[in-house]
């Protein structure tokens, strides 16, 4: 194996790369009903890798796990602070119970075991991967008033605790929030996560990346003139209700101007536009339907519009169009509107607010006349905003260098923490001024995946190694009150969550489970079974109140053991 710890050695990123990759095949494979899934099996092999020696700088986890958190926030922000109040109780209380059965789990396990002060504050660190309990509880081991050999061997054993524990912590709770749980409310994430996604969609049918309708509301037709000889162009968009545009016109072979007043001939071929019931209705009165024309061709567009205009502000999409000239909505057609990234209802009741997307299409000169009368136009784009999200990101780590003192216990949401409410902040921000700020939804995708299955092989290539060691030297003793003390308080949780707060959706369900024991590695794997951002407001609650309330568990341990 020195060969292998020659190239590790010069080289760590290899190390990184081969766990994720082997780590990730390994995760597809299925054992039975049961599926690692690439978090969990990238863990696993970079705890294997890590027993040939691997040195991995430490800064490389930070950066990775900053940039997963903050993409996380930054995609929920919208739904995040419309989703704060009475609905979040549960969370508050389910955040509380995980920490109150760990502390009576650690407690309890240390006196029957007989593990001192140290060991089991640092498998409390460990079993429920709260790194902060490592710093709360070594500074309250200093004032035990101990000798100084004394505290250096307690916090000695509070990083061996924490060594030993760790991996398995990050391991037991993907099982339990990935696998038990589903299987105790007996539907899938990906199920619940559909139906919780609809529900908020208000009933609103929003289609998938590749899908499209069989049968388009918006279409565009070409006939040749008959009965409709004789008759303006105007007169006939305007008989119809909703309104169809007659875009082009070819007459004896040459496509020629079009305008309300020009008069329609027998044989003329003219592009009619239009939403499809509207133009079947019409379809008898204009002709015969034919099914191509050269030069009847036209380029049609579907543009996003954020509202800025105090003219719609307020009032609903029947009176936006009552006082509109037909001049100006000709050939424009409404698809869709959504507010903070959800999508609406499209009713001649809905209301405008300020900030709201509507979706318009039309020609390109139609959809460019309109657009200023409604506000700005979101251009596409897959350029990430590099200024926005490393302002971020900055912002996110000053707020995670800020500690508040709760008498002499030192309270802070850490990197992670900061990072992830910075997260929500800038996307609640960007949903609001879409001008700037975008990052594309594919690269907040590869910042999460990226992100999270680094962080966790960093962390197994770092931790594996001296875990293994440990475990060899003092036996499984240590290790297995680590997996009591990660499975028992979340499986305890679980069955409270089920039956007393009364969660019904799995998605949901498991992400607020997942984030009460701050467990960043279930999570991510909680994510890619959903394929939406369903249980990531849930989360956020419960792990900016994790962050709190496991941290506070050092000096309780440290006092009560």
């Amino acid at each position: 194996m020195d060969w292998l710890h020659d190239i590790f050695k010069h080289s760590p990123e290899i190390a990184l790369f081969f766990s994720l990759a082997v780590g990730y095949r390994i995760g597809q494979i299925h054992f039975g009903k049961f599926q690692l899934g690439g978090v969990a099996g990238s863990l696993l092999v970079a705890v294997i890798v890590s027993q040939v020696g691997v040195s991995v700088d430490p800064g490389v986890k930070a950066v990775l796990f900053a940039l997963f958190i903050y993409a996380v926030g930054y995609e929920s922000g919208p739904s995040f602070f419309s989703s704060l109040g009475k609905q979040s109780i549960r969370e508050i209380i389910l955040a509380a119970v995980l920490s109150i059965t760990g502390l009576i789990t650690v407690v309890v396990c240390a006196k029957i075991f007989s593990l001192d002060k140290g060991l089991a504050a640092g498998i409390a660190a460990g079993g429920l991967t709260q790194s902060a309990i490592i710093g709360t509880a070594g500074d309250a081991i200093t004032k035990l008033g101990l000798g100084a050999d004394e505290v250096k061997r307690l916090q000695a054993n509070v990083a061996i605790g924490y060594a030993v524990t760790y991996v398995f912590g990050s391991f037991g709770a993907i099982i339990v929030c990935v696998n038990m749980l589903p299987k105790l409310m007996g539907r899938s994430i990906r199920e619940d996560a559909i139906a919780a996604e609809a529900s908020q969609q208000a009933g609103v049918h929003v289609l998938g990346p590749g899908q499209l309708a069989a049968a388009p509301a918006l279409v565009g037709r070409l006939y040749r003139i008959g009965a409709a000889a004789g008759r303006q162009v105007s007169e006939i968009e305007q008989a119809s209700q909703p309104p169809i545009t007659l875009e082009k016109l070819k007459r004896d072979g040459k496509v020629i101007d079009i305008g309300g007043d020009t008069l329609l001939q027998q044989g003329d071929i003219v592009l009619v536009v239009g939403r499809r019931t509207a133009v079947l209705e019409q379809a008898p009165s204009l002709g015969t339907e034919i099914h191509g024309e050269e030069g009847m061709d036209l380029v049609v567009q579907a543009r996003e519009l954020v509202v800025t205009s105090q003219q719609m502000i307020g009032k609903t999409v029947k009176e936006i169009i009552e006082q509109t000239s037909p001049v100006v909505r000709h050939g424009v057609y409404l698809t869709g509107i959504s507010r903070m990234g959800k999508p609406q209802a499209l009713s001649p009741d809905t209301r405008i607010e300020r900030g709201d997307s509507v979706q318009i299409y039309g020609a390109e000169r139609d959809v460019n006349r309109v657009a200023g009368q409604i506000g700005y136009m979101v251009i596409p784009s897959d350029k990430t905003d590099f200024v926005y999200m490393g302002a971020g990101l900055v912002v996110g780590l000053l707020i995670g260098l800020l500690v508040v003192k709760l008498g002499s216990i030192p309270l802070t949401l850490g990197s992670g923490g900061g990072a992830l409410l910075s997260g929500l902040l800038f996307g609640w921000y960007r949903a609001k001024k879409q001008s700037f700020g975008l990052i594309p939804s594919g690269a907040v995708q590869l910042l999460k995946d990226l992100g999270l299955a680094g962080f966790v092989v960093v962390v197994g290539l770092s931790s594996g190694l001296q875990a293994v060691e440990t475990v060899r030297a003092q036996g499984l003793s240590i290790f297995l009150i680590g997996v009591v003390v990660t499975m028992l308080p979340m499986i305890l949780t679980m069955l409270f969550g089920r039956y007393v707060l009364r969660y019904d959706n799995v998605a949901v369900f498991a992400g607020a489970l997942s984030g009460s024991r701050s467990a960043n590695p279930a999570f991510g794997e909680i994510l890619t079974k959903a394929e939406n951002s369903v249980p990531t407001v849930p989360f956020a609650i419960t792990y900016a109140l994790a962050n709190v309330f496991l941290t506070l568990l050092g000096p309780l341990i440290v006092a009560l053991v």
